[in-house]
Parts: structure tokens; sequence; C-alpha cells
């Protein structure tokens, strides 16, 4: 939209992100560590709430889930929330992959860390996150995503749990943000700080953030894609991550036909 001097007028594309697994290296009892996040242009977003709260109201309907019941996908699997059975709080999950890859307006990115063999001082959180935000400023910049919106900025919510390191992490980034490179003069590195996304990412309750709940399903399902536990191998469910081939970010990776950055 362009205003009456001839300015662009800035308009936002939302990434919501949540995360399956921990960071730490040294006695870990999960392997992978990864990323999900979902954007959404801020002209679609009254959509998607509405869609998903309609999902919820779907969700109480048919399996007694109730409508402010927070879905996350481990409890759901490992624990016995709303007294729910467990085939049935799988379906719920299945059902939730299900109705994010109806929404051809969103866009999920998705970043793994394999931490096998990663040396000691290696940085799960930052290299994960970093990576996640670079896929993000670097599709805003080319305007690939749904709805092509040109010069549009990003802002960040996460579950509120991931608080001062990742606020420090975005702050360095808009000074300094080190981006390797290999090409036909030789291998470096430059300076790109990030420009595209703006303010410092929001910390939500993801009790209180239904889009946030989705994406701890989505990172949840794609850990078990790589990882599956013995309950998901049985349900023949370590591939629900592939219902969302609609809507995921494949640009995010030249090498993973789902998209997924493997670091």
């Amino acid at each position: 939209m362009t205003r009456a001097d001839g300015s662009e007028h800035q308009h936002m594309y939302m990434m919501y992100v949540d995360e399956s697994g921990d960071t730490g290296l040294v006695g870990s009892r999960t392997r992978y560590f990864s990323l999900s996040g979902l954007v959404v242009h801020e002209s679609r977003w009254r959509d998607l709430i509405s869609t998903l709260i309609a999902f919820k109201k779907t969700m109480r309907a048919v399996h007694g889930l109730p409508v402010r019941g927070e879905i996350h996908a481990s409890e759901f699997i490992n624990k016995r929330p709303f007294a729910l059975p467990r085939y049935t709080r799988l379906a719920i999950l299945r059902n939730s992959l299900d109705e994010l890859a109806k929404l051809n307006y969103i866009s999920i990115t998705n970043v793994v860390v394999d931490k096998q063999g990663k040396p000691a001082n290696y940085d799960v959180f930052e290299k994960a996150w970093l990576t996640l935000f670079q896929r993000f400023e670097n599709t805003l910049l080319f305007a690939n995503f749904p709805g092509a919106h040109r010069n549009d900025q990003g802002v960040v919510f996460t579950d509120a749990t991931s608080g001062m390191k990742l606020l420090r992490l975005v702050r360095r980034m808009a000074v300094y943000n080190n981006i390797p490179y290999n090409g036909a003069h030789g291998v470096g590195a430059r300076n790109l700080p990030i420009t595209r996304i703006v303010e410092d990412p929001h910390g939500k309750d993801s009790a209180e953030s239904v889009p946030i709940q989705m994406c701890d399903v989505v990172a949840y399902f794609l850990s078990q894609r790589l990882a599956p536990n013995s309950y998901i191998r049985s349900k023949g469910a370590q591939l629900y991550f592939d219902r969302l081939d609609p809507v995921l970010n494949k640009r995010a990776s030249r090498t993973n036909p789902l998209g997924i950055v493997m670091l």
C-alpha cells in the first residue's frame, strides 16, 4: 500500500515459534532440538485465530477437549490431561496438523539441531534460533511468504520460556550478524545485520496462545520424525509431520525435500 506522500506503508508478518527437545549436549535425553516457526501475514491473522478457535470448538464437540484446554503434544502423549484416552489425544494432535495443512496463507519454517557429534562448546540454543531468524529475515527480504508482500517487516512471538538469552541474541543480530559464504571468490564471512525483524521477541504464555500451541505440535512431530518414541512408532505416527507438506517453507533448505534445516 502506498501513502499519499508516495512512501510505502509497512505491514507485518508474524512468526509464532515453539521448540521440542532440550538444548543440553551432555546427559541430555534428546538427540534433537527442534524449532518450528509458523508465519502469517497480519492481513490474515484474524482469519488464523478464528479458524483455530473454531477448530478447538470442533475438538470439544468430537473429543471432549475443553476449548480453553492447552494442546501440549508431549503431555498429550506422556500424561493424561483432561482425562481423555491416549488414542483420543493422539487424534487431536493429528487433527491439529491436518487443520494447519489446509491454511494456504501460512508458512512453517523448521530447524533441527542434531546434537550427536557436536563439539563441547556448540551452543545448541543459539545456533538453532540464529538459523530460524536468518531464514525468517531472508524469506521476508525475497517476499517468499504467502501473499508475497514486499518490503514488509517481521515480528516474533515465542513461548515465554525462551527469555533473556533470546532477547540478547536478536539484539546482537541487529548489529552484528556474521554470515559465512562459499562463493566464486573463495570462502569467507560478511556482516549482514538483520533489518526486517522489528522489536524484541514477544514472550507469550502458550496456554493463552493457540498459534504457539500449534507450533508445539509441529515441533513435537518434527522431533518424532527423527527419533520416534515407542508409542508414536506403535501407532505409525512418526510421519505425521509430513501431513504439513502443503504449508512447509521448502525454500528454507536446498537439500531437504520438506525444507527442514538440519544443523
